[in-house]
């Protein structure tokens, strides 16, 4: 989460007196671990590392497609912040929604179909929503890690109360903030948009300024077209997505404003890199592999990807395919692949080994335009 992002959500929670309501604890997730929200205090180098490699392997098992690749590290991630917040200080009461009926539905059909494909069987129990779910999520999530990554995550046992927990959604009592009404509201609250506020995006996953450079990238490097091409593509969608938010035409403007003109895109791809880096520690040579997913399928896309791209590795193309099928390769070449991959060689060679059936755009969130949002639990 950016600091701009933060910074909306700290004057937001200073208007409300957030912080000094006795009734009210604020908290974050942040390395697996529950603890006080603190607007000033970065992310920990595990959960940075954690999630640059969530996104990676979301990107790769998603073929590149932008708004699985976020939403594919972010699902796991929302199931287990569920599973801490239910168990926090003993317990919850209930758990508190914002999120329309329908995309809660795309949700749990999503937890269904990854449960399914891990093998699990969907009891009764395991098919309803709060408890059962999130746990057999969080155990398919741990297996995943350990499978990808090498690390196993020690499992954490629901710790609070097993009375019954109740579900409330308030979708119909919250109106979206970027309606013409909500101009107080907003004001009130603090809420300034910047390039990376979700108004543009198709995911509450993703920033509008990271899915757009790689809607860019994937025009300048898989499609042979300029950058500017893939950039125009990804706001025409968002136009469309803001019409349908039912946003107000002067944020509409505001939002689409920010891409205007050869220097304004300059700038935002300077940013977006620099986002990359800070948030993800992904350099755009990176980005770029992700796109390609040059290491799924035995390396169906290797050559390719490395004619458009790196043309002068061509040479070492045998010796790659040794070191993913875990033959004795040159050192150079071991290193040259975990370098542009962002990913340790058992991972990469993990990824070669994945056939055509188990790699979908769909396969770690619900639906290709539709993520699931936020949610609170309350005591």
């Amino acid at each position: 989460m950016t600091a701009d992002v933060m910074a909306n959500i700290e004057r937001g929670y200073s208007a409300l007196f957030v912080h000094d309501d006795p009734r009210v604890e604020a908290l974050v997730l942040d390395g697996g671990v529950l603890q006080p929200f603190d607007s000033g205090q970065t992310a920990t180098p595990d959960q940075c590392q954690a999630d640059r490699n969530d996104l990676l392997l979301s990107g790769h098992l998603t073929l590149g497609a932008a708004c699985p690749a976020f939403c594919g590290c972010c699902y796991p991630g929302l199931a287990d912040l569920y599973r801490h917040a239910m168990a926090w200080d003993g317990g919850v009461d209930a758990v508190i929604s914002a999120d329309p009926l329908p995309e809660r539905k795309r949700y749990l059909a999503w937890g269904r179909r990854v449960l399914r494909r891990a093998g699990v069987g969907l009891s009764a129990q395991v098919a309803t929503f709060p408890r059962a779910m999130i746990d057999a999520l969080g155990a398919v999530r741990r297996q995943q890690v350990q499978q990808w990554l090498g690390q196993p995550l020690q499992a954490q046992p629901f710790a609070g109360s097993q009375r019954p927990l109740r579900f409330i959604a308030i979708d119909d009592l919250v109106h979206q903030p970027f309606d013409e009404p909500c101009d107080v509201l907003n004001a009130f609250l603090g809420f300034h948009y910047d390039e990376h506020s979700f108004v543009l995006s198709e995911s509450d996953c993703a920033t509008p300024l990271l899915s757009a450079h790689l809607w860019g990238l994937r025009s300048e490097h898989v499609h042979g077209q300029p950058y500017v091409a893939g950039v125009n593509d990804y706001l025409k969608r968002a136009r469309v997505r803001m019409q349908r938010k039912q946003m107000s035409p002067s944020l509409q403007r505001e939002a689409l404003a920010a891409w205007q003109g050869a220097d304004q895109l300059a700038q935002r791809r300077q940013r977006a890199r620099d986002l990359a880096a800070q948030a993800y520690g992904l350099s755009e040579a990176q980005l770029i592999c992700l796109l390609f997913a040059p290491f799924v399928e035995g390396g169906k896309r290797l050559e390719q990807f490395l004619r458009r791209c790196h043309p002068g590795m061509l040479v070492a193309l045998p010796y790659m395919h040794k070191a993913l099928r875990e033959q004795r390769a040159p050192e150079p070449v071991v290193q040259w692949l975990v370098s542009i991959g962002g990913l340790p060689l058992s991972t990469l060679q993990a990824l070669y080994r994945l056939e055509a059936e188990a790699l979908s755009p769909s396969l770690n969130h619900p639906t290709h335009g539709q993520c699931f949002g936020r949610a609170a639990a309350h005591r």
